[in-house]
């Protein structure tokens, strides 16, 4: 709970806090939507006034508007309908390929129309923890297909065999059959670009004829790469403004903690060489041999860095909700030129800061640099063109990022720097800026050589609003974006801050809590305990012998503007129960704790469900029906050291589907799974996203009978229970729960299908019992 707070500031200071919270918002916008769809690695290309992305796994979307995505397909099966042609499928297709590649998946694919008005689908399969791969390419009347294959053209990974230029297939400096982009150059000629890790990124010249090869040049020209540096998804775009061939590529691991980011070279020929701004010589740019695989450290100083892992971070008092806007991962992108616009396009797939490895397509505008370098807009496309902007609309508070050079998970967070009306930047970052002509930027940071680029009006979706950015980049190859904030006074901010700061559900806290320090536009945060001994200023908790109120008090401070939030916070003796739902007739919380649970849909955070009850083992128990679920409390487990335990009747088994779920984001949480995935068997599991642990019982819990399940995590050391016997043991359980404000489910969580049967006597310990403790409430 909270107590009100207070001001201090001076006259001009208490004026200021009369203002309105909601004028600080600034005029209302209509609200700019999106639809998102899951392609990875898309390619793209325009047909019939949609604009379609082809990606991996055989999945594709269209969009009339580089906004709103349908999803077409997802999957390679049997029944995908880009190669579903009567009793023909993917699998009798492209039978050659799967053999080959030793997979039953498909890699990124590239389709571009040829003279003849026919689609040419050029796919490609690799065994994955080789470079065994074969490439090839399908034909069909209509861009849906189906598609009828036309044969491999090219094969890798035929070890102690002689490949397509003679000599005996190597690695290191023969390509990865995999990843094409087809594409024509500016006099008609027709080229594929491939390659992926291995020996590097290559070029071919094709027949438009035939869409095949030439002959004669066996795997082609190597424009850059090799000695397994983490180079791939090569994808070349000719921009008539420049008339200069933009060569895009990936460097990294394409997995959330693998550092992906999009690089850029250029050529005035579409065959190379291809230099960056720099100009270092793409060629030449490979691995170390000497290192281990896979050494970023030889390739990173290379290439146009144009986008890395970052996050325009939103902290609290900013408008707006959530984390921010930014993206994880982001690469193996295409682009597009459309002419009657002279717009660029970049097309790529991303992940997001806490969202794990779900990833979406995104759409980006480009705009040419005066060096001819393309900088890209720090916000997705909305359709926005490049306009005049006034210089007064410039001046202001930033979230500033520098994507750097480097090959890294790290997330970079924006700082925030002010671009003054006198030229002059100050804060995070400091130099100069300078607006060039009506829209050309001009950013001069001390140390770096100038970043040339472009402001520009854009929809920011964290605050729903239209703000100035600004996107640049440097002849060292590094590039920059900035976002403008919301005017505000040190006092707006304050009170923004003070609106917004909460600790979650403070009724039941057993472990430490993360108290925050800073907030919006750098204002501080300082904390004072009534009760150190049980809760220190820094948050960290000491069980009481028994249960302790303490009140925090938060000091809000930014230049001479202050203000005192409190709250109250309820120490549990640890061990003690700190909720107990018994689901006698309702979802109440025995202990008084808590709030009652609240009925949802298929998901977390979907809308309807029902609930209905039955006898059960305690009393009365919930019955699920399997498209519904139970929206808990926030904050029931605040610490690494607790215990659930709750009787389940599962009315089925599926795969997946929860029965308890809690998380600290989408991307660390714990869930309970009466059945599991495949690597445990399909067994029941205790199961984690924040390090995929997989705590496998080796058992099911039967359908159609009650069993009483338990787990226990104390600091890493967990154990699970099938009626009152230890079914698993393990260390090193990842500590979710490092905030009071966690999100707790039964039966749903955010993505998969809601559980279909009974629960009864749900409980939740602030400590993890022994097996005796476990056994005596099993009974």
């Amino acid at each position: 709970m909270t107590k009100p707070f207070s001001l201090w500031g001076g006259a001009a200071v208490l004026a200021s806090s009369m203002l309105s919270l909601s004028a600080l918002a600034g005029a209302p916008y209509a609200p700019v939507t999106f639809q998102n769809a899951s392609v990875h690695d898309p390619s793209v290309i325009r047909a019939g006034g949609s604009y379609y992305v082809f990606g991996s796994h055989l999945a594709s979307a269209k969009s009339t508007d580089l906004m709103n995505w349908t999803q077409i397909t997802s999957s390679v099966s049997a029944t995908n309908k880009l190669f579903l042609n009567g009793a023909s499928n993917v699998f009798t297709e492209l039978a050659e390929t799967f053999s080959w590649a030793q997979t039953n998946t498909l890699w990124a694919p590239d389709v571009v129309r040829l003279a003849d008005g026919r689609y040419y689908m050029y796919y490609n399969a690799c065994k994955g923890d080789s470079p065994r791969s074969a490439l090839g390419v399908a034909v069909a009347d209509k861009i849906e297909g189906p598609y009828v294959n036309k044969g491999i053209i090219l094969k890798s990974g035929m070890w102690g065999q002689a490949s397509y230029d003679g000599t005996i297939y190597d690695a290191l400096k023969h390509p990865n059959t995999v990843d094409p982009n087809v594409f024509f150059d500016n006099g008609g000629r027709l080229w594929m670009v491939y390659g992926s890790y291995s020996g590097g990124i290559f070029i071919m010249q094709m027949n438009p004829a035939t869409g095949m090869p030439l002959p004669g040049q066996g795997y082609g020209k190597r424009l850059m790469g090799g000695n397994h540096s983490r180079i791939e998804g090569a994808y070349v775009m000719y921009s008539p403004v420049t008339q200069y061939y933009y060569l895009f590529t990936s460097f990294g691991g394409l997995d959330a903690a693998g550092g992906y980011n999009m690089r850029v070279a250029r050529s005035v020929a579409p065959d190379g060489p291809y230099f960056d701004a720099q100009g270092v010589n793409m060629a030449n740019v490979k691995a170390d041999p000497a290192k281990p695989l896979f050494d970023d450290a030889s390739i990173a100083p290379y290439g146009v860095k144009i986008m890395g892992n970052f996050l325009f971070e939103r902290k609290i008092g900013e408008t707006g909700t959530g984390i921010g806007t930014g993206y994880v991962s982001a690469g193996h992108n295409s682009a597009y030129y459309d002419a009657a616009s002279r717009k660029h396009f970049l097309i790529f797939h991303s992940r997001f800061p806490e969202r794990g490895e779900q990833h979406e397509i995104r759409v980006h505008q480009m705009f040419m640099n005066a060096d001819g370098w393309p900088v890209v807009a720090p916000y997705r496309n909305t359709n926005e063109t490049l306009a005049a902007v006034p210089r007064g609309f410039v001046f202001g508070d930033y979230m500033f990022v520098n994507h750097g050079k480097d090959i890294s998970a790290t997330i970079k967070k924006s700082r925030l720097v002010t671009l003054n009306p006198n030229g002059t930047i100050s804060g995070a970052a400091t130099g100069s800026w300078a607006l060039v002509g009506s829209n050309q930027a001009e950013i001069n940071l001390a140390g770096s050589p100038p970043f040339k680029g472009v402001f520009l009006n854009q929809w920011d979706e964290t605050s729903g609003s239209y703000v100035m950015t600004f996107t640049a980049t440097s002849r060292e190859g590094v590039s920059i974006m900035g976002s403008r904030m919301a005017p505000r006074s040190d006092m707006q901010v304050v009170q923004a801050v003070y609106g917004e700061l909460s600790l979650g559900n403070t009724n039941a806290v057993t472990g430490d809590i993360v108290l925050p320090t800073s907030a919006a536009r750098d204002s501080a945060i300082s904390w004072i305990s009534s009760n150190p001994s049980v809760l220190s200023n820094t948050g960290q908790v000491t069980s009481p012998a028994n249960d302790v109120n303490v009140t925090l008090t938060a000091t809000i401070t930014k230049g001479h503007a202050r203000a005192v939030k409190t709250f109250v916070v309820t120490v549990r003796k640890l061990g003690s129960m700190v909720a107990h739902y018994a689901f006698d007739g309702n979802l109440g919380d025995a202990t008084g704790a808590f709030g009652a649970g609240a009925v949802v849909g298929s998901k977390i955070d979907a809308a309807g469900g029902s609930m209905a009850y039955e006898p059960g083992m305690k009393g009365s128990a919930a019955v699920f029906d399997g498209a519904s679920g139970v929206r808990l409390p926030d904050g029931l487990i605040t610490g690494n050291s607790y215990t659930v335990a709750m009787w389940l009747k599962p009315a089925q088994l599926t795969a997946f589907s929860t029965t308890f779920f809690g998380a600290r984001n989408g991307d660390s949480w714990i869930s309970f799974l009466p059945k599991g995935h495949d690597f445990v068997g399909g067994a029941s599991m205790l199961w984690s996203g924040t390090a995929w642990y997989d705590a496998g019982l080796g058992m099911n819990i039967p359908a159609g009978q009650w069993s009483h399940v338990a787990f226990t995590v104390k600091n890493g050391a967990v154990n699970v229970y099938v009626n009152g016997a230890k079914r698993f043991s393990g260390v090193n359980f990842p500590n979710v729960f490092t905030t009071t404000n966690g999100v707790f489910a039964l039966g749903v969580n955010w993505w998969d299908a809601p559980y279909k049967g009974s629960m009864d006597d749900l409980r939740i310990y602030g400590s993890a019992l022994s097996d005796g403790e476990v056994a005596s409430i099993a009974r």
